[in-house]
């Protein structure tokens, strides 16, 4: 069962390959692997070129990591990853 969580990104920062780090509004922050996560199939298939990739944003209304063809990632989705990451959840 998959827990859900209602948190939102409030900060993004691209690291090396097709990692990011990402801060969530409750303080807690890490890496994920985008590549890991998510086929680059379909609306996900620009984010293969590093220049792309490099472009992810925080969309404030959204509360999560977007990029500009409007591909994004539900913020519970990458905080359950991050907790998996870590070993907290």
């Amino acid at each position: 069962m998959m827990c859900t969580y209602d948190v939102d990104v409030v900060k993004v920062k691209v690291l090396d390959r097709y990692r990011l780090y990402v801060q969530f509004e409750d303080g807690r922050a890490g890496e994920l692997d985008i590549a890991k996560l998510v086929p680059f199939v379909g609306v996900f298939a620009p984010l293969k070129d590093r220049v792309f990739f490099e472009e992810v944003f925080v969309n404030a209304d959204l509360g999560t990591i977007c990029w500009s063809n409007g591909a994004d990632l539900a913020p519970s989705y990458l905080y359950e990853h991050l907790l998996k990451s870590t070993g907290s959840g």
